[in-house]
């Protein structure tokens, strides 16, 4: 009886086999970024979720390339929308890092600036200051803040056009060596792309930063003193939490921004108090406690008394 042979499976053109995800994820190392995205920023959930989505894009779009499946660079300018403190710059320097070490961009450095980076005051000089600026940015990305301070429609004599002509230039023609991130409060935002079509179609990934809720301030508070070797004691503790819900209800208030000055006066204030007893011996403890009188100095305690009043 004659055995059956089975004809061989057709060759893969590009010699390769099954390719291990996992595999290629951790050896792309942009699993340390994300892991860090995770544990040193605390809530923006959204946030995070949508930064590893194009994590993934980038990262099964480099394995399709080894394939021969490329489909072209996938578009990757950015829009950041949300309150100041919000966390968009720290995530822009985190997108800088993914897409370095994925190969999208050469350095994965992070050029913040805004509009007077950009903008002549005169004619013949905004050219000069955007391509200079571009200049220092290729190979990583350029963070734009408060990008719509660019387009001034109600000053005829404002050349911000003409920096957001010589942007769009560069963001078409030299997508593969340039990542642009556009970042301010969300309604002027969208109003800067509605009146400016051309750059609205440039811009693939538009991302929202919330809020942080009172917990998620307290939380970061916490991060933040650890990192300075400080401690709150547990009134101090629910000191901070009262200031941050009257805080949160004030005028320009700037999220973690906000709190990270709010505890740089509490340190101004136990130093001060600590200064007082210079006669006296200071333990470690004394040292890296903030108390809840530090707190409570604040004005935004006294301004609450005096609304009750």
């Amino acid at each position: 009886m004659s055995a059956v042979i089975e004809p061989p499976p057709p060759a893969d053109p590009h010699g390769t086999g099954p390719l291990d995800l996992e595999a290629e994820y951790r050896h792309s190392q942009v699993a340390e970024v994300l892991d860090g995205l995770e544990r040193d920023l605390i809530g923006l959930v959204p946030v995070k979720s949508r930064i590893r989505d194009i994590a993934a894009l980038l990262l099964i779009d480099k394995l399709r390339s080894t394939l021969g499946l490329s489909a072209g660079a996938p578009a990757l300018h950015m829009s950041f929308t949300g309150n100041p403190g919000t966390g968009k710059t720290t995530v822009a320097l985190r997108m800088a890092e993914i897409l370095h070490r994925l190969g999208y961009v050469r350095k994965g450095h992070l050029v913040a600036v805004t509009r007077d980076d950009l903008v002549g005051q005169y004619i013949g000089h905004t050219a000069p200051k955007t391509r200079e600026v571009l200049k220092r940015a290729m190979g990583g990305v350029l963070f734009i803040d408060e990008a719509y301070y660019l387009y001034r429609p109600e000053n005829e004599r404002d050349y911000g056009q003409e920096a957001i002509e010589i942007l769009l230039q560069v963001m078409e023609n030299q997508r593969e060596d340039l990542v642009v991130i556009f970042a301010g409060y969300k309604q002027r935002m969208d109003t800067f792309f509605h009146s400016n079509p051309g750059l609205s179609s440039r811009v693939a990934h538009h991302i929202d930063f919330p809020d942080y809720s009172c917990d998620e301030l307290l939380a970061i508070a916490h991060l933040m003193l650890e990192q300075m070797h400080y401690r709150l004691s547990p009134d101090a503790d629910g000191a901070l939490r009262e200031y941050i819900e009257l805080r949160r209800g004030q005028p320009h208030f700037a999220n973690a921004r906000s709190i990270r000055n709010a505890l740089d006066r509490a340190r101004l204030r136990q130093a001060s108090r600590l200064f007082e007893r210079r006669g006296a011996p200071i333990s470690r403890d004394e040292l890296i406690t903030i108390e809840a009188a530090d707190i409570r100095a604040s004005r935004v305690f006294a301004e609450e008394r005096a609304h009750e009043r």
